[in-house]
């Protein structure tokens, strides 16, 4: 087989439990040589749509060849398939739960893992991340031939309502996600807004709050909005939390609307 490569581990377990040890464990065991790097375990429990836009951030700082394994899949042990995705070089292993659903679009290949010749012998109906996953990635990891894993297929499950859409002159957005300092990151990315505002003034509104331009960066002001490093629009709240000091919540509606 060929040589080892890098395989990221993103996953909503926490590092309270053992279980991204026993992942790690796995890997090793099939390939000592495999270089493992975390990129979070601490998507909120259960929170399929939070793991897709991550993925979709951080997998193109790796170079091609990466194994990126995703494990948020609160049907594990139902009939949800297991898959492996190949696109742009990179490999994703995770549950067919939609947590791929930003990336599954131009130059891709997907297969259900079915040969279990490279899963753990004894497969438990709620960890497939250790019993499926884990030693799946460890196999590509040595040049596995990916075809051998099972059948390609057409149907993957894609997330509903992931992206912002435009109606009645009006861009509606939601917030996805909230990094550790509070800040709220919407589903909004940056073509989008300026495609839709074009060089025209405009508002954006999330609950009581409204901004009518962007910032650069968070000591712009005492409230801002700006668009992060992840390439979305966001809000802040400069040297505090803007959840805490306002209340947004996950899944709050913003609104971008120009004004003539």
């Amino acid at each position: 087989m060929g040589s080892s490569k890098v395989i990221t581990l993103i996953t909503d377990f926490g590092t309270k439990d053992t279980y991204v040890g026993q992942m790690k464990g796995v890997i090793i065991s099939i390939n000592p040589h495999a270089l493992i790097i975390d990129i979070t375990h601490e998507i909120e429990p259960q929170d399929i749509r939070e793991a897709a836009f991550l993925i979709r951030e951080y997998y193109p700082f790796f170079p091609e060849g990466t194994i990126h394994v995703a494990v948020v899949d609160p049907d594990v042990g139902s009939h949800r398939r297991p898959l492996l995705v190949k696109k742009d070089g990179h490999f994703f292993v995770g549950p067919d739960n939609g947590i791929f659903t930003m990336i599954l679009k131009d130059n891709l290949e997907i297969f259900t893992i079915e040969n279990r010749g490279f899963t753990l012998k004894n497969i438990s109906n709620t960890f497939h991340g250790r019993d499926i996953f884990a030693p799946v990635a460890a196999y590509i990891s040595r040049g596995l031939d990916i075809s051998l894993l099972g059948r390609m297929i057409e149907d993957p499950i894609l997330l509903q309502n992931i992206y912002p859409r435009v109606e009645q002159e009006t861009l509606y957005g939601e917030i996805v996600r909230f990094d550790r300092f509070g800040n709220a990151i919407t589903n909004i990315d940056a073509s989008t807004f300026k495609d839709f505002t074009g060089e025209r003034r405009f508002r954006i509104e999330v609950g009581e709050i409204h901004f009518d331009s962007l910032c650069s960066s968070y000591f712009e002001g005492v409230m801002v909005c700006l668009v992060g490093s992840s390439g979305y629009l966001e809000f802040g709240y400069y040297k505090d939390s803007f959840r805490e000091r306002t209340g947004v919540k996950k899944g709050e509606k913003v609104t971008v609307r120009t004004i003539f």
